[in-house]
């Protein structure tokens, strides 16, 4: 069974104890070990109990499967239930489970995780398809992931940050769970008695950890940042994303500003018309965003759209140099953008 977030808070309170096993699995290996190290502590707090706690590597699994199978029967010499994590798990795992809980009674839970595992995997498949095991999905963390997990680990700790410091942050942090809570660790660590975090805090302590997005590209296009820009747009080049679904995401980009422009000539103002936006503006690029709203008029965001349009239909014809198309029009956009700030 698939768990979204949701079931997963839910079960993390309240354990279901027809569940035996999770599927750990995707590219986001820091998020895959968060929920395996909650899911064993729905178990045992402590993560190293002896007595509640067994660790597996699949290799040393497979090597000896009776090993799993007597883990998986046996009794906690201190009571209560037992956990067995297996770590690495690939697909020769899958008929062994199948075997395992389908004739052996137990109140053990298995926590299986990979970050190796895809949506095609037979282990994958066989847990989405039974009612008594959980399969969770982690994959790079969105943006509004990044801000949670920031503002969660500030409140743990008795820290507060001010909206500029967490949206530099923010900005400054990678896709990837495991990283990201290193460097706020890190910037906790640095903090000492200090409660309050400013941005001179996270320019001292936090490197530039972020990787290419779609929408660094337009946020630095549309905000005028033309080297930024750049720089984006050839850092998601050389990680395998084509030039024509960047055009799409600067012209999604500049519609969501033409769309707020719309609802404030009805009489909104921009707080309440970047509100209605839909799916919601993410936190701390909410700034940013209202400033470009601020500086591009409507007749410059239609040439905008209709420079988009022709980039996206020479993207499409035959051995046009696709790359240098897409580069250009980002610089066209990002200069013009440059020049409507100083005049703003």
């Amino acid at each position: 069974m698939i768990y979204k977030q949701a079931q997963i808070d839910k079960y993390l309170k309240k354990p279901d104890l027809s569940v035996k096993a999770f599927v750990i699995y995707g590219s986001n290996d820091g998020l895959v070990n968060e929920y395996v190290k909650k899911l064993i502590q729905t178990v045992s707090k402590d993560l190293y109990d002896p007595f509640s706690v067994v660790y597996f590597n699949c290799a040393d699994v497979l090597a000896d499967i009776g090993a799993l199978f007597a883990e998986y029967t046996s009794q906690s010499l201190m009571g209560g239930r037992r956990v067995i994590v297996v770590k690495d798990a690939d697909n020769n795992l899958t008929k062994h489970l199948k075997t395992l809980f389908d004739g052996t009674p137990s109140d053990t839970l298995i926590v299986i995780s990979s970050t190796s595992l895809n949506k095609k995997s037979s282990l994958v498949a066989l847990a989405e398809e039974r009612d008594d095991m959980g399969l969770i999905a982690c994959y790079e963390d969105r943006d509004e992931d990044i801000f949670a997990t920031a503002r969660s680990m500030f409140i743990e700790n008795g820290l507060t940050i001010n909206n500029e410091a967490l949206q530099l942050l923010c900005s400054r942090l990678s896709n990837d769970r495991k990283t990201n809570l290193g460097e706020i660790e890190k910037l906790i660590t640095y903090m000492g008695d200090k409660k309050n975090v400013s941005t001179d805090d996270i320019q001292i302590c936090i490197s530039d950890q972020s990787s290419a997005s779609g929408e660094d590209v337009c946020y630095f296009a549309a905000n005028g940042q033309t080297d930024k820009a750049l720089k984006a747009f050839r850092r998601l080049i050389n990680e395998g994303n084509e030039p024509i679904s960047i055009v799409r995401s600067l012209s999604y980009h500049f519609n969501k500003i033409l769309t707020v422009k719309a609802f404030m000539e009805k009489g909104d103002t921009l707080d309440k018309a970047v509100f209605k936006l839909v799916p919601k503006i993410i936190f701390f690029r909410e700034s940013s965003f209202k400033r470009q709203v601020s500086i591009w008029q409507r007749e410059r965001i239609l040439s905008v759209l209709e420079l988009l349009f022709k980039a996206e239909k020479d993207c499409k014809t035959t051995n046009m140099p696709v790359e240098e198309i897409v580069s250009y029009t980002i610089m066209q956009i990002a200069s013009a953008a440059a020049k409507l700030s100083k005049l703003a």
